[in-house]
């Protein structure tokens, strides 16, 4: 009897490279808890809980009534890139050519497409850790080295010159910056991005780029405001800007987004990725983005949002510091808290019981990430680990992140829910018995 050949593998070997953000998979599970019929609040999702302005809204109805409902330019309509040019120019002090615009549907494009164009096999790419997790997950899919510059609470999560230097070298070829920060709310001040910027000036080539996330640039708080680095000295020359109307204006289901190019050639050679993945973005989008960039009433609308965001930070944060066991930092930017739970671990047991897993679970787990599961199983609120926020430099620390995009209700809630939580031994022992799943 002749014994069968074992099937060739279906998928090329570079799909098992590439990871995902964790946020969107979590939803399976909470789901499932909501199934049972229990009410989970929900602070797990980057996505602020206000409804479009109506002045976008009838632009994108209006835009829809005139018939723009076909292909458009790749690179984002002239209209939308002109507006973009101006209203970054005018916020960061930059003459910024329309030519150098390029916009996509949403932020994730240029991420995925500044590793394809900029970091080359073999060569290093530096990038926050705890960070947006898209900013780690494309480097193995890309055959690069990850160099995760690890943010520390006892410096407020904040990144100086001193922090980044160890980490730069000849093998750098791209380096990602997140102000204000998801998922801690760091916001960076002058001082630091003028050190961070000698640095990268000083030590890089200068064929290497700075790709800086800004999508919460609207979102500050306590009277402070973003700065890009592009506006320090000789920055502008490396710098991808990287913003978009998600954050800032509560449309996230828009999907428009924009990155600004150091030149045009690097401008067109994006736009030729976006027809080969995309073709173009609806036109109505895009007329409803230049709407939000142009008119009066939406400043007026972000006010409305940021001082929600500052409330609620202020009612999470204070409840959170009133817990024996975890600690959280006040946050000077986006809407999300990012409390060490460590002392709430260790009078729960979850620190003993991550040490006693099989060896193969741990390295998919970690003890932030079993009071997580435990959080939405025994106490349902839905939050996310460190391990979420990239997974290299993660180990030993001990936090989660609650998005406040919330009612201050529910986060009340939340917060009297954690507390609760972070003195169950006996609810944790339960759930570490109950079979449920230990990973995200």
């Amino acid at each position: 009897m002749s014994t069968a050949a074992p099937p060739k593998p279906l998928f090329a070997q570079r799909v098992d490279r590439i990871g995902t953000e964790a946020a969107f998979s979590f939803g399976a599970l909470i789901e499932h808890v909501e199934q049972t019929g229990a009410h989970v609040i929900r602070c797990n999702i980057g996505q602020p809980d206000f409804p479009l302005p109506q002045h976008i809204a009838d632009a994108v109805k209006a835009a829809i009534d005139r018939g723009l409902t076909t292909y458009c330019d790749p690179g984002g309509i002239r209209e939308l890139r002109a507006e973009v040019a101006r209203s970054v120019g005018e916020r960061h002090g930059l003459d910024v050519d329309p030519d150098r615009v390029v916009v996509y549907p949403g932020g994730r494009p240029p991420i995925g497409f500044a590793h394809m164009a900029y970091s080359k096999q073999g060569q290093d790419v530096i990038y926050p850790s705890p960070g947006y997790p898209l900013f780690e997950s494309f480097i193995p899919y890309f055959r690069c080295n990850p160099v995760p510059l690890v943010l520390c609470e006892e410096e407020g999560f904040g990144l100086t010159r001193t922090q980044l230097e160890p980490l730069v070298s000849n093998n750098t070829g791209l380096i990602f910056l997140n102000f204000p920060s998801n998922p801690t709310g760091g916001v960076a001040t002058r001082e630091q991005l003028e050190g961070l910027s000698q640095l990268i000036l000083e030590r890089t080539d200068p064929t290497v780029r700075v790709y800086s996330d800004e999508s919460y640039e609207a979102i500050t708080f306590d009277g402070d405001e973003h700065i890009s680095i592009a506006s320090m000295p000789g920055m502008e020359a490396r710098t991808i800007i990287a913003s978009g109307v998600s954050k800032t204006y509560a449309w996230t289901g828009g999907r428009v987004g924009w990155a600004v190019y150091p030149t045009v050639r690097e401008a067109e050679i994006h736009r030729k990725l976006a027809i080969n993945f995309f073709a173009s973005l609806p036109p109505y989008n895009q007329w409803g983005a230049i709407e939000a960039l142009r008119s009066p009433e939406s400043p007026k609308a972000i006010g409305h949002m940021v001082d929600a965001f500052q409330r609620r930070r202020d009612l999470v944060v204070s409840g959170l510091n009133r817990i024996d066991g975890i600690t959280c930092q006040n946050p000077r930017g986006a809407f999300y808290a990012f409390p060490n739970v460590g002392g709430a671990l260790e009078q729960i047991g979850a620190m003993h019981a991550y040490a006693e897993l099989d060896a193969d679970v741990r390295s998919l787990t970690s003890p932030a990430t079993l009071f997580t599961l435990f959080l939405l199983y025994e106490h349902h609120v839905a939050a996310l680990d460190r391990r979420s926020f990239s997974q290299h430099g993660s180990e030993g620390q001990h936090y989660i992140r609650i998005s406040t995009a919330n009612s201050d209700e529910e986060l009340t809630a939340a917060v009297d829910r954690i507390g609760e939580a972070a003195h169950d031994a006996e609810g944790f022992a339960r759930f570490m018995r109950s079979g449920a799943g230990l990973t995200i």
